[in-house]
């Protein structure tokens, strides 16, 4: 997840990864297309995040 510059909104990157991976990859740039602003965002992996749904969203699925 990224937090959209102009509305300041999380929003998702369409990676996937878990946090260890994420926290051990390399530092990249990147660009994610947001569906709020309708604009592409370029964005550091220092200023992303990982989101994973709680324990309770994964035993519902």
């Amino acid at each position: 997840m990224i937090r959209c510059p102009e509305t300041g909104r999380a929003i998702p990157t369409d990676m996937k990864t878990d946090r260890e991976t994420f926290r051990c990859s390399a530092v990249f740039f990147a660009r994610t297309y947001c569906k709020i602003c309708r604009i592409s965002h370029e964005w550091f992996a220092k200023e992303a995040w990982v989101h994973e749904p709680t324990e309770e969203l994964r035993k519902a699925s």
